[in-house]
């Protein structure tokens, strides 16, 4: 009985660690950079990365760009079906994965483990990017969890960020393959949330 009033008490205050665990990023700006025309035009998927990291403010303009609040009422970057906003992003990176609060604009961790191998899955190039962010659509939020409105969904945010890399001087490729079942154990997913595409990101090499 002993024995296991320890480990719920240990078993608490890692949970709590863990709720604590947050990020608060740099605000987004919204405006300067590349012209839209100008982006579609370099636009381009690279597959080599630099050991350069990436700072927390470069990693805000990207997340923003992917699906932040661009509206007072809370609405998004990203087309969203029925507003549902059920694109989930996880930044993968060194020190552990982190889930993006788009409505507080902060990363909550979820682990501490590197998870950059997992969604590299069999094309080990994506590992070498130092994030690599990993878009979950939740069907819980969709009409008859419709996961062809999730697919569309998880695209929309997908071309979000290939277009806010460009803008920044940054290298990425949206991509399928992935250890699913690895990455659902270890974000913690449910069974209605499905990781469906990821976008590793580096500078690119020069």
């Amino acid at each position: 009985m002993r024995r296991l009033y320890i480990v719920t008490i240990i078993m608490i205050a890692h949970l709590s660690c863990m709720a604590q665990s947050k990020v608060e990023l740099p605000a987004p700006v919204g405006s300067g950079g590349m012209g839209l025309f100008e982006v579609l035009q370099k636009r381009a998927s690279i597959r080599e990365y630099s050991d350069k990291d990436i700072s927390d403010k470069t990693l805000s303009q990207v997340l923003w760009a992917a699906c932040g609040k661009n509206r007072p009422d809370g609405r998004i970057t990203a087309p969203s079906a029925v507003n549902a906003q059920d694109v989930m992003v996880y930044v993968c990176r060194a020190n552990g994965a982190f889930l993006y609060d788009a409505q507080n604009n902060t990363l909550v961790q979820v682990s501490k483990k590197d998870l950059r191998k997992a969604v590299a899955g069999r094309q080990e190039f994506a590992a070498k990017a130092p994030v690599s962010l990993v878009l979950v659509s939740n069907l819980e939020k969709l009409p008859r969890a419709n996961e062809m409105l999730g697919a569309m969904d998880v695209g929309y945010v997908s071309e979000n960020i290939c277009l806010a890399c460009t803008a920044l001087g940054l290298a990425t490729v949206p991509r399928a393959t992935m250890d699913i079942e690895v990455l659902k154990n270890e974000l913690g997913l449910g069974e209605k949330q499905v990781p469906m595409l990821n976008n590793p990101v580096g500078y690119p090499i020069e």
